[in-house]
């Protein structure tokens, strides 16, 4: 069984997390943005959602960790919560 590690930033706005990804794009910390836009309490952590397995997150969130690039930064991706800047640290 699959398993993967991301972290990520929830905002309310795609247009606000266009902006959190183009700072990132320009050296902006990941880690340091989630810290202080992310909505999410995992956000405290630098956005760090631990280890988890395919089908644990909602279904955009879990095609982005489980098909898409590891490390490349993706999203915005809308889900019931919002949106998310997403990044997977490993799949394996």
């Amino acid at each position: 069984m699959a398993v993967a590690s991301a972290r990520h930033i929830l905002v309310k706005t795609q247009e606000e997390a266009q902006k959190l990804k183009d700072q990132i794009a320009a050296g902006a910390d990941f880690g340091e943005l989630a810290k202080k836009h992310s909505l999410c309490p995992s956000g405290k952590q630098g956005g760090d959602l631990g280890e988890f397995r395919p089908g644990q997150m909602v279904k955009p969130f879990d095609e982005a960790v489980f098909k898409g690039p590891v490390l490349e930064v993706q999203g915005p991706i809308k889900t019931q919560f919002g949106y998310h800047l997403l990044q997977t640290l490993y799949r394996r």
